[in-house]
C-alpha cells in the first residue's frame, strides 16, 4: 500500500469513540477517515459508497451488531479488511464474527500507536490479533474433536448397500438395484462390517435401524 492513502470508515454507536478515532487517524500520514457511522445498516451503506480499505468495527451496536455487519460488507466488498474494535472478548461474540470475515481483532483498551499499526497491517495484508484473542483461538483449535460415530466413516455407496440389507434385499437385489455386481456388493458388506464393528448382515441392518438410517 506504499503512495496509496489508506481508506479508513468507523462504524461505533458510541459518538466519542467515534470523534476520538477519527481525531488520532487524522493526524497519521497515508490515512484518512472517510466516513462515520453509528450503527450497522448505515455502516454497510457508506462502505458501498466509499469502498474503504479497512472498516473499524464495533461489535455491541442496537440497531444491527457487528457479526451481522461484517458479513454484509464483506459479501459486497471480499477485498476490504473489518478490523473488529471492541470492548469484548467472549466466545459467542469473537468466533461468529471472524467466520464473518473479520480480518483482525483489537480490544478498546489497546495503545492508539497498536491500532494504527493494525490498520496499517491489515492494508497489507497482515492481519492482527490481540494476544488474548490468539490465545484462545489457538487453543479452541488444540481441543480434541469429538469421534465420528461408526456410520460417519461409511461412503455414499457403502451406506446405500447398507439401507437396502436392512430393507432384507439379497446381494443379488443390491446388485441389480445400485447396478453392480454381486461381487461388489460383497466388498461393500466387508467395508460396513469393519467400519460399523459387526460380523453379519443382520447385525448390520440391526445398527442402521437403531441409529435411524433405515425405514
Amino acid at each position: 500500500m506504499e503512495n496509496k492513502t489508506i481508506k479508513v470508515l468507523l462504524v461505533d454507536d458510541h459518538e466519542m469513540v467515534r470523534i476520538g478515532l477519527a481525531a488520532m487517524l487524522d493526524t497519521e500520514d497515508g490515512i484518512e477517515v472517510v466516513g462515520e457511522a453509528s450503527g450497522g445498516r448505515d455502516g454497510i451503506r457508506l462502505a458501498q459508497e466509499y469502498k474503504p480499505d479497512v472498516v473499524l468495527m464495533d461489535l455491541v451496536m442496537e440497531e444491527m451488531d457487528g457479526i451481522e455487519t461484517t458479513r454484509r460488507i464483506m459479501q459486497q466488498l471480499p477485498d476490504c479488511k473489518v478490523i473488529v474494535l471492541t470492548s469484548f472478548l467472549d466466545d459467542e461474540k469473537m468466533y461468529p464474527v471472524i467466520e464473518a470475515g473479520a480480518f483482525s481483532y483489537l480490544l478498546k483498551t489497546s495503545r492508539a500507536s497498536e491500532i494504527v499499526q493494525a490498520i496499517r497491517a491489515a492494508a497489507a495484508g497482515q492481519p492482527i490479533l490481540e494476544a488474548q484473542v490468539a490465545s484462545k483461538i489457538m487453543n479452541r483449535f488444540r481441543q480434541p474433536k469429538p469421534a465420528k460415530a461408526p456410520h460417519e466413516e461409511l461412503t455414499d455407496r457403502e451406506m446405500e448397500v447398507l439401507r437396502l440389507i436392512a430393507k432384507g434385499k439379497s446381494n443379488q437385489e443390491v446388485a441389480d438395484e445400485l447396478f453392480i455386481g454381486v461381487k461388489t456388493v460383497k466388498y461393500h458388506l466387508t467395508n460396513i462390517f469393519t467400519k460399523l464393528g459387526v460380523e453379519d448382515r443382520t447385525q448390520a441392518a440391526i445398527y442402521a435401524f437403531k441409529h435411524g438410517l433405515a425405514d
